[in-house]
């Protein structure tokens, strides 16, 4: 009889072991998925929150391309689309996109357009390496809300190498222009120099 209850209660024991280790296993697995849940539903309201403080301080309102290039009349542009975005220190900033079938012209255009000082003023436009563009534009992504300028070409521009990437400075206008030959379609970022 004693064999008996010491087989039992060896089995009861293991048993017990076993569902201690399972209910451990179980409480172990729901920590972490809850531990991942709030870290991740505090990753979007930190996301949420920044949004909204930087919708607040940076103001974006329309603008039209020939009200910053008054000299740019003879470009045949299409799809005009623009923004003006000033920043929390005071400094606008203009986003454009628009076709141009004219590449060269667009650029001769830009490089001649008035300057308010020749001697901070390139009298040519240059053509230069796309990554810290890149760089640039996936930095302000982070910050700016996609309501106010669209930077979802983004992911094209890290990998179609046919992109062609130009700085014009017309002080106080620097332009960063992006043109893509395939369907001629150009993003235009002004930096107002002060």
């Amino acid at each position: 009889m004693k064999i008996f209850n010491t087989k039992v209660v060896l089995a009861a024991g293991a048993m017990l072991l076993f569902s201690c280790q399972k209910i451990e296993e179980s409480v172990t697995t729901i920590v972490t998925d809850t531990k991942d849940q709030v870290q991740q539903k505090a990753m979007e309201t930190v996301q949420q929150t920044i949004t909204e403080q930087v919708s607040r301080v940076v103001k974006a309102e329309d603008v039209a391309f020939d009200s910053i290039f008054t000299a740019a009349n003879d470009l045949k542009l299409s799809q005009v689309t623009g923004k003006r975005i000033v920043t929390p220190n005071g400094s606008p900033y203009y986003v454009f996109k628009y076709k141009a079938p004219e590449k060269e012209l667009l650029l001769q255009s830009l490089t001649e357009q008035p300057t308010t000082d020749e001697s901070r003023s390139a009298k040519e436009y240059k053509k230069v390496d796309g990554s810290s563009i890149i760089e640039k534009i996936a930095f302000v992504e982070k910050f700016i809300p996609g309501d106010l300028v669209n930077v979802s070409f983004l992911n094209e521009l890290r990998t179609d190498k046919t992109i062609e990437y130009y700085k014009i400075s017309r002080f106080p206008n620097s332009s960063t222009v992006i043109y893509h030959p395939k369907d001629q379609t150009v993003w235009h970022f002004v930096e107002v120099v002060k």
